[in-house]
């Protein structure tokens, strides 16, 4: 209910639970929110009533759509996906208005693209739930790499392990899952996602599987949070997850998952055969890193799996080399188009580009597929894809 206030501005009564639900929700320091809105408390009270304008600058503060504050009590706004992420056991009750509107927009994606993939006649993708919890490790991690083509000795050869994940990206999205990779909101630098939250998920297909990977994380964490997906998409169970090579998840789903995604990174026998008793732990790391061409968080997994390091110090070090992950400087974003591209995947981003400019989809509805304003960015981003 609205009623008009002095000089002609409209106020309107909202639940004062609204404002509370709205400001927890939002996950953003309550002194910083009674700072931008000093009569907040008297709102959340009944003392004092928002003017309409005020009450949607408070909508976009707190990333709520405006309809929500007006209804009678908190909505109930259940995650849209299966949810195995974790804290001590414990599950994790609310996911962010980031996550929420990153769910969404993959959702929305991947419904295109199957559109797309059934409209040209694609085939269904044979690998797509194609195993079951419990089946051997050895044996679906072998296959992972087989189809996707990520073998080890093709890394080997290559100079970084970083360069080993841009393949990895590179080879899984052409073998038919289309790999997001992101670190804000749409394209909003102000709306950075949360590792602590989510390093990633899975959204099953057998046409049109999608995994989002969490671009805020560390480079080296994403290439696990990239394999445990891979699982995912294998047992054809979407899921939003716990990735981290470190967790030990009670969840036996997401247990054999971190199994499989260590295996098919690092196969356990030829890493037996790598390791060596070193003076150095974090020698012997930097040298099997560079060996398999995985990152040293995976190293570090793999010592305690076979033994070489308790459980103690296998955390101690996880902590110690993510701190100095962490803090390492990153790099430059690189080309912009080719970026913008694996926010949404190479994949995706060719067949809706193909799509535009063949007139299939209104360019108005590609731009916004493509998370872009622009005709001169779409042309560059066509051009960029090989499209001139």
């Amino acid at each position: 209910m609205a009623e008009c206030g002095g000089a002609g501005m409209t106020r309107v009564h909202i639940n004062g639970e609204i404002f509370r639900w709205a400001c927890e929700r939002s996950r953003i320091n309550p002194f910083e929110l009674r700072a931008r809105f000093p009569h907040l408390e008297k709102w959340e009270s009944g003392e004092a009533l928002p003017t309409l304008k005020q009450l949607e600058k408070f909508a976009r503060a707190v990333r709520a759509p405006i309809g929500y504050l007006f209804l009678p009590s908190p909505p109930e706004e259940p995650n849209p996906l299966p949810d195995f992420r974790t804290i001590a056991g414990t599950p994790i009750a609310r996911p962010s208005p980031d996550l929420l509107e990153t769910i969404y927009t993959c959702q929305e994606r991947q419904g295109w693209y199957r559109e797309y993939a059934e409209l040209f006649g694609e085939s269904r993708l044979e690998y797509a739930a194609s195993v079951k919890v419990g089946d051997p490790v050895e044996g679906v991690a072998l296959e992972i790499r087989r189809v996707v083509g990520f073998e080890i000795e093709e890394r080997r050869r290559l100079s970084t392990w970083t360069e080993a994940l841009r393949l990895f990206v590179a080879r899984v999205d052409k073998a038919g899952v289309m790999v997001m990779t992101s670190g804000v909101v749409g394209n909003d630098p102000h709306r950075g996602l949360d590792p602590g939250e989510f390093r990633g998920f899975a959204i099953a297909d057998d046409y049109a599987p999608l995994i989002f990977i969490n671009g805020a994380d560390t480079k080296a964490a994403q290439m696990f949070t990239l394999a445990h997906e891979l699982a995912h998409i294998w047992l054809g169970i979407t899921a939003l997850s716990d990735s981290s090579a470190a967790a030990m998840p009670n969840h036996n789903i997401e247990g054999w998952c971190n199994r499989v995604a260590a295996e098919t990174l690092v196969p356990l026998r030829e890493f037996e055969k790598e390791l060596k008793i070193a003076e150095s732990i974090h020698e012997e790391v930097e040298r099997l890193a560079r060996q398999f061409k995985v990152s040293t968080l995976v190293i570090l997994r793999r010592m305690m799996d076979v033994g070489a390091l308790g459980r103690e110090d296998f955390e101690r070090e996880w902590r110690a080399e993510m701190d100095r992950l962490t803090t390492m400087r990153r790099g430059s974003g690189g080309n912009f188009y080719l970026t913008a591209a694996a926010r949404v995947s190479r994949r995706f981003a060719r067949a809706v580009v193909e799509s535009a400019l063949e007139g299939r989809t209104l360019y108005r509805d590609a731009f916004h597929m493509l998370g872009i304003k622009k005709h001169e960015t779409f042309c560059r981003l066509s051009s960029a894809l090989g499209y001139v």
